[in-house]
């Protein structure tokens, strides 16, 4: 039954995403750590640690897609659940630290015995093992999302109102964590790790394998976003985002479809961040920014909006521009320059790169074949 979902997910056009993701999944570990550094063909550590990053923004933008291009949830506070994931893996790569940190305590991270800690809080109990770290990952950004998403639902908080309060969610957590009383390193966040699994997170050949698995992520997520949406509760999603009054009259249980969405989009966030932290070495309470979630944003928007590949290529583009532009002369007006291209795709561009190009395809396929030419399903572009 899964297979036959996914065979019915997965078009032409998305397959082919597919095979570029895994030529890129492949080669980049194999031209960093396979070709001679002398060779120009070969890819530094920096260059696949740095797209290694790409590729976690590109599952948030993902994750921001599913619900706001295909339920017309949008939500500027997506990126709590992306620290929230990144907090949960880097909690663990402290608890592997152990005697090897500054001062050399066996249980106590370095931060805590600086602040006078007598013990280890309860809730960092557990986080020396992988596999409990990996369920937080999951567990405490999809609980979060269950619970907000209960009250604000059940209450049709809907529109800017509930964008509103989805910032003021990850504004309140950013000043939670910055206190040090929280037991998560204050303004300083965690950082300082020394290994994953065993492995040097340093290592050249740890960070190609973290590069591996970002890229088998994303494919995943991807994959799950595709049968979402090409099913029967996609359809339903689709309409709730363009008739949520209408959707709630012919007795669909618009909360619920709502609710389950939003869970699994922040489960999808919390992975992003979680893959984040190793190949970044760090986590403070600036990723729970409010600013950081409305660039999400701005990712899915410059992508294009309801088209899931959008979303991913909006992300590399945007965060790839601003690697280019934050690094010479141009810094200072970075902010400037992302503020005026989101001003620009709205007026211009209010589909996003790829559905702009789907838009002009279709017309073009409708002009040749006129009799050929089905109703398009898809969600509509962002407007």
């Amino acid at each position: 039954m899964i297979t036959s979902l996914v065979s019915r997910a997965l078009d032409r056009g998305a397959l082919a995403f597919l095979v570029t993701l895994v030529a890129i999944g492949v080669l980049v570990p194999v031209l960093n750590l396979v070709v001679p550094a002398t060779s120009p063909f070969h890819l530094s550590s920096y260059f696949v640690a740095l797209f290694g990053k790409y590729l976690c923004f590109a599952i948030l933008a993902l994750s921001i897609d599913l619900i706001w291009g295909y339920c017309g949830i949008l939500s500027l506070g997506h990126g709590a659940f992306f620290a929230l994931g990144g907090y949960a893996m880097g909690m663990y790569l402290m608890r592997q630290i152990g005697t090897r940190g500054v001062y050399a305590h066996p249980v106590l991270p370095d931060f805590m015995v600086f602040l006078n800690w007598p013990e280890l809080p309860i809730y960092w109990y557990g986080f020396q093992h992988f596999a409990y770290a990996a369920f937080m990952v999951l567990f405490v950004p999809g609980l979060l999302a269950f619970v907000f998403g209960w009250f604000a639902f059940r209450s049709r908080v809907t529109g800017v109102y509930l964008s509103i309060i989805t910032q003021a969610m990850t504004f309140a957590l950013m000043l939670g964590f910055f206190r040090n009383n929280f037991g998560f390193g204050g303004n300083n966040g965690l950082t300082d790790f020394k290994d994953i699994l065993g492995f040097n997170v340093q290592a050249p050949g740890t960070r190609a394998a973290l590069f591996m698995i970002s890229t088998l992520a994303l494919m995943l997520g991807f994959v799950i976003c595709r049968v979402v949406v090409s099913s029967k509760f996609g359809k339903v999603l689709v309409a709730i985002r363009d008739a949520e009054a209408r959707t709630r009259f012919l007795g669909y249980r618009v909360e619920a479809y709502k609710l389950l969405v939003f869970t699994l989009s922040a489960c999808m966030a919390g992975v992003a961040g979680a893959l984040y932290v190793p190949q970044v070495g760090i986590i403070n309470p600036s990723e729970f920014s409010p600013g950081n979630s409305i660039e999400a944003v701005i990712w899915v928007a410059v992508g294009g909006r309801g088209t899931l590949t959008g979303a991913v290529l909006g992300a590399v583009l945007v965060n790839y521009g601003k690697t280019y532009f934050t690094s010479g002369v141009l810094a200072p007006y970075w902010l400037f320059v992302l503020g005026g291209l989101f001003v620009a795709v709205t007026l211009l561009l209010p589909r996003g790169i790829v559905g702009t190009i789907h838009h002009h395809w279709r017309e073009w396929r409708e002009r040749r074949h006129p009799a050929a030419g089905v109703p398009h399903a898809a969600p509509r572009a962002a407007e």
